[in-house]
């Protein structure tokens, strides 16, 4: 008895499950036919909602795959823009591989396969690093001597305002003390000074 028509499932839940279960038995065939026949497999799958699944034989990658794919097929499957932008990034690599390596020697590491010129030009890098390093350590204690000097030049010069104000303050107290003192011994002299003369002509003295 042959299979049944092939039609898409209605229902979500049952698809889900349907794909789901499809999706591991195609992995585990790609897995299988990899191993059994050494071949070099690359599956692609998304699902209705876009999600990406994806298995690839462990001993090769899926650009490598989709690579030979162009390459045998006659097929572009990046244009020139996609060219460019890969090659930028295999600069990239390279040049982060070669400074890793270089940081090593700058440590120490891995120096039995330098010749010695290499060994001589780190040499001179090093010391070039701690002069640079010194002298940076210098300027920042010149810079802190510097701000040392102003903070110090700042406190003299509130402390000498502050004594000046405490000298006008104590001079200005004396001046009050002065004045109040002065005005009191002047009162009574003043009182007496002056005599009233009566303006009523009975109550002036008989001469």
């Amino acid at each position: 008895m042959g299979r049944g028509k092939i039609e898409r499932i209605e229902n979500s839940t049952n698809r889900q499950v349907t794909f789901s279960k499809r999706r591991a038995g195609i992995f585990k065939k790609a897995r299988e036919i990899g191993v059994l026949c050494d071949a070099e497999v690359g599956v692609v799958i998304f699902s209705s909602v876009g999600k990406l699944y994806d298995y690839c034989s462990p001993k090769t990658t899926l650009p490598r795959i989709l690579e030979k794919y162009q390459t045998n097929s006659g097929k572009i499957l990046w244009d020139e823009k996609h060219k460019s932008l890969s090659a930028e990034i295999d600069r990239v690599k390279k040049e982060n591989d070669n400074m890793q390596i270089e940081l090593r020697h700058l440590k120490g590491e891995d120096l039995n396969s330098l010749q010695p010129k290499e060994l001589i030009a780190i040499e001179e890098a090093l010391q070039n690093g701690q002069t640079n390093v010194r002298d940076k350590q210098m300027d920042h204690w010149r810079m802190h001597r510097r701000n040392e000097k102003m903070l110090e030049d700042e406190h003299k010069l509130l402390a000498f305002r502050m004594h000046q104000q405490d000298v006008e303050l104590s001079d200005g107290m004396r001046e009050l003390e002065v004045g109040y003192h002065h005005g009191r011994d002047f009162a009574p002299q003043m009182l007496f000074s002056f005599r009233v003369q009566p303006s009523h002509p009975n109550l002036q003295e008989d001469k």
